[in-house]
């Protein structure tokens, strides 16, 4: 048995399979990888003999190298009746696949597989993505490798480890693993985002079904509309009212409002009423006016607390940081008066109170001034984040400057 070498599953496949008396067994059809343990293993062969294929335990199976090419043999056949479990046919279900690359994070495709030959069996280590991959796929490889070397050209090839990579486009096939899409979890939401994005609709929606409820919101909220609804539309009523619920209202309010108006109206009225009517007004609101674009995440507090008062409260919410730009506080009647720094708060004494830090200068706006103004007051006073009052100057939200880059952004596109 050859020890600790490398073989392509391209030029394996269709070769002949023999005992070591010289008998012949069959054709190789496809390999069969036990993708549970530490390492993905072979652990059975499907061998075709005339026109039936059968399952062949691999634990007696050695690979022979002979002119730089690789066929299996046998000492002892074992035929199984099925496949063993948490196993995955290489041909049928990875070769020319989908799979995430974790470290590039981006959707690539499975030209080959690069197995290896060790002392303890034989495992899957690579995947082959570039495009010497494919030409090896087609037979021609190595001539042509041959041909762009007389030019002093070398052929491009590109492999990521399987540790790098996620199987993807599997499960509407029928397949399901113990562990799915655990190496997607360790991505940044917005890179999982821009990844579930340049999936077909199936693909799409298994991934996204696989994540947790927390991971799942943050994605959605990441993801560009057409994804956003696509991804919602896959979902039970109650799976995305209950997702919908932990997104800023904001966010929520400009999904619904590219939906269908019956889709939308059917996940409102599953959601908790105080939610859906904190969407509902927003949605009221013209899409030129402050207030459509205003989150209604923010933190006021009462000019008679202390300082003391105001971090224990904070400690205890631990809000999103841009909630936090800077603090609100506002009368019995929920009406802004002054704003607190979080500078302000942090350097000043426990016991000081709010009343002696508040600045009662306050720049703000009203939720149906137009939004091109906000752009304006930001870049003058080089603010973050500026509060949202109605007419009676009660405090209804914020708008914050990554909303105010969005909408810009998005209205840009439009234009395109």
């Amino acid at each position: 048995m050859l020890r600790e070498t490398t073989f392509y599953l391209s030029r394996v496949l269709g070769k002949k399979v023999f005992t070591k008396a010289g008998n012949l067994i069959g054709t190789l059809a496809d390999i069969a990888v036990n993708f549970e343990a530490a390492m993905p293993q072979v652990a059975a062969l499907i061998l075709k003999s005339g026109h039936k294929e059968v399952i062949a335990d691999y634990i007696n199976f050695s690979v022979t190298e002979e002119k730089g090419q690789y066929s299996f043999q046998c000492t002892d056949l074992i035929i199984c009746s099925s496949l063993p479990e948490n196993t995955l046919m290489l041909k049928k279900y990875v070769l020319d696949r989908q799979l995430v690359d974790i470290n590039g994070r981006k959707l690539v495709r499975v030209n080959d597989l690069r197995l290896a030959v060790m002392s303890a069996g034989t495992f899957l280590v690579a995947v082959d993505v570039g495009f010497e991959g494919f030409m090896r796929r087609l037979g021609v490889a190595k001539p042509l490798k041959s041909l762009l070397g007389l030019f002093n050209i070398a052929m491009p090839g590109k492999f990521i480890l399987w540790d790098e990579v996620e199987t993807v486009d599997i499960g509407h096939a029928g397949i399901k693993l113990n562990k799915p899409y655990s190496k997607l979890e360790t991505l940044h939401v917005s890179d999982l985002a821009d990844i579930l994005e340049d999936m077909d609709i199936k693909m799409q929606a298994e991934v996204f079904s696989s994540l947790d409820d927390e991971k799942a919101a943050d994605v959605l909220e990441e993801l560009e509309t057409e994804a956003q609804i696509t991804v919602l539309e896959s979902l039970s009523v109650e799976k995305a009212a209950d997702l919908l619920e932990m997104m800023p209202a904001d966010e929520v309010a400009d999904i619904l409002e590219e939906m269908e108006e019956e889709k939308a109206e059917e996940l409102l009225l599953e959601m908790e009423r105080e939610s859906s009517d904190e969407i509902r007004e927003l949605m009221e609101y013209e899409d030129n006016e402050v207030g459509s674009i205003m989150t209604t995440d923010f933190i006021a507090y009462k000019v008679s607390m202390t300082v003391s008062d105001v971090i224990t409260e904070l400690r205890r919410l631990k809000p999103e940081p841009s909630s936090i730009y800077y603090l609100y506080i506002v009368d019995e009647k929920e009406r802004l008066t002054a704003t607190v720094s979080l500078r302000d708060l942090v350097v000043s004494e426990p016991d000081t109170k709010i009343d002696e830090i508040m600045n009662t200068k306050m720049i703000y706006v009203k939720d149906t001034d137009e939004i091109e103004e906000i752009g304006d007051i930001i870049s003058k006073y080089n603010l973050l984040a500026v509060p949202v009052v109605d007419k009676d100057m009660e405090l209804l939200g914020m708008v914050v400057i990554d909303d105010i880059v969005y909408n810009l952004l998005r209205a840009r596109r439009r234009k395109i």
